[in-house]
């Protein structure tokens, strides 16, 4: 049979075998259970940030990643470890000859959380209202298609056409978190989006509905019966989700039984204490989360190479991973993860001060005269790693001659400052968490120019590290792309871009009586709906 089709448009004969999505015509999403009688209870997670926002269009971090994943779906969703997708409120796709138009089929029986049947329509208003506000997720859709390039075909068929051919749209598609566009649209005040209404409301499908938040003290959410994916013989009728900064707080409330659940990256002595604990039991999985300072590039004297150079030798790698870390993470010599693909051979950078002092006399050989101000790391409140990677950071340049002020803040905001070059601080030491499995998540969002200033944090620019991340997003040739980041991570890692540290696991601690928690790198465990006591 010759294939007639032209460019630009479907063939819905064929499902295209795109990266992480290939196959996914032969899934078929669980039957709708209605087994009103397999609750476990309730379950309380102590979370060590705040939920300041509801909004699942405003923010994009792991941190808050809870209320994203049971209060709202995607189109897709990442499941398991390592990371896959399967389809979720879209049940197929196609794309067109030329690769710019993506059509997806949705389901025909996923219901908001008010009864409101889900449309087509409702795709669109979320797609449009992610590329408006521009931030969470939307800023990784801005580069990709241009408002009003969403349609919906009929009210179950939605279709995306791209601005170009894009190897990564497939990997987004579970971030597409879907709103009820008339809930919003009845709550917009003065055309702002529903943000002040979905700052504190939920508007979604997901598994859980929402029946209490308090940002200073977390949700409290009820399992919605009616959910499309149907609910297991067991599950938790409800899940609370409570903001505790401190971390001996969080520790002893596991033990006592006050909680169920906790954040799965812990120090070494904290998750050897609760391995110890009588009903306590610690979940462990290969994760992709990379702990790095970001560096500010762009703010003297970190603009110059020379003086960047200085600070990647003052940081002691093994002192960290060795006595701080206790041996339980992998070193890590770049910003992509060790454990995937398009990874640069590297020894990467060590701890020496001698020559670090070289690097610095050649930076005041060229700055003569020029006094070295006070540097100033940025640290996020509760997460002891990154305070304990700042003081040694701070002893480090101190044996330089350099001071150091370290100050620590809530994630909300310290992340709210990440993405202002006026208000970075010149170093912050955080994670890099796992959003979806392909090496733009790391390389292509921190150090590529299109996604400043939201996720390029560091005010990082490239020419060439540019051309070659531009060309990966549309590549299709799987070894031409592994190159191209290949390059782009080693002229970064030559830039001395930022501080990588290492790689780590994830040591999830749960009550004994948790079972089935589904961990993924992306979301780290926290998607509930398959969950349940015994």
């Amino acid at each position: 049979m010759t294939n007639t089709k032209k460019p630009g448009t479907l063939n819905r004969r064929e499902m295209l075998a795109i990266g992480p999505l290939a196959g996914l015509g032969a899934f078929v999403v669980p039957s709708i259970l209605r087994a009103d009688t397999g609750s476990t209870g309730r379950y309380v997670h102590a979370n060590n940030s705040a939920y300041d926002t509801l909004d699942p269009h405003t923010v994009g971090d792991v941190a808050r990643v809870a209320t994203r994943l049971n209060f709202y779906d995607g189109l897709y969703r990442w499941v398991d470890n390592p990371p896959r997708q399967i389809p979720w409120l879209a049940t197929s796709h196609d794309v067109s000859e030329d690769r710019l138009t993506w059509t997806f089929h949705l389901r025909d029986d996923v219901m908001f959380h008010d009864g409101t049947p889900m449309t087509a329509n409702d795709v669109v208003y979320s797609v449009e209202r992610m590329l408006e506000l521009g931030l969470g997720a939307g800023a990784l859709f801005l580069p990709m298609i241009d408002p009003g390039n969403t349609v919906a075909v009929d009210d179950h068929t939605v279709a995306f056409t791209l601005k170009e051919p894009s190897a990564i749209f497939a990997s987004l598609v579970g971030d597409i978190y879907v709103v009820n566009s008339a809930l919003v649209q009845e709550n917009e005040v003065d055309g702002d989006w529903g943000q002040a209404f979905l700052i504190e409301n939920i508007a979604g499908t997901g598994s859980y509905t929402l029946s209490r938040y308090d940002p200073a003290r977390g949700f409290i959410g009820e399992r919605f019966a009616d959910h499309f994916a149907g609910w297991g013989d067991k599950y938790f009728d409800e899940i609370e989700f409570r903001t505790v900064l401190e971390t001996n707080t969080r520790l002893q409330g596991l033990m006592r039984g006050d909680y169920h659940g906790l954040d799965g990256y812990l120090a070494p002595d904290q998750i050897q204490r609760l391995r110890e604990a009588d009903g306590v039991t610690v979940n462990e999985e290969e994760s992709m989360r990379v702990f790095h300072l970001a560096m500010h590039n762009g703010r003297a004297p970190l603009n110059d190479l020379n003086f960047r150079l200085a600070m990647v030798h003052a940081f002691d790698y093994d002192g960290y991973i060795n006595q701080i870390m206790q041996g339980t993470v992998a070193r890590n010599p770049t910003i992509v993860p060790g454990n995937l693909w398009g990874v640069p051979d590297v020894p990467g950078y060590t701890y020496d001060l001698e020559k670090a002092r070289e690097y610095l006399d050649a930076y005041r050989a060229e700055h003569p005269g020029e006094e070295i101000r006070t540097l100033k790391i940025g640290t996020l409140a509760g997460f002891s790693e990154t305070e304990q990677a700042a003081a040694l950071m701070q002893n480090g340049l101190a044996q330089l001659g350099i001071n150091v002020e370290i100050e620590s803040s809530p994630w909300p905001v310290i992340s709210t400052a990440m993405q202002n070059p006026e208000t970075m601080p010149d170093m912050v030491p955080y994670w890099k968490s796992t959003y979806y499995a392909d090496p733009n998540n790391w390389i292509g969002e921190l150090y590529g120019s299109r996604y400043a200033p939201t996720r390029n944090v560091s005010s990082y620019h490239s020419e060439y590290v540019d051309e070659r991340l531009e060309q990966a997003l549309i590549e299709t040739d799987q070894a031409e792309r592994e190159r191209l980041y290949q390059e782009a991570t080693q002229r970064v890692y030559e830039d001395a871009a930022g501080i990588w540290i290492y790689n780590t696991k994830w040591f999830g601690p749960y009550a004994s009586s948790v079972k089935n928690i589904r961990f993924c790198p992306v979301g780290n465990g926290q998607d509930m709906r398959w969950a349940y006591a015994e």
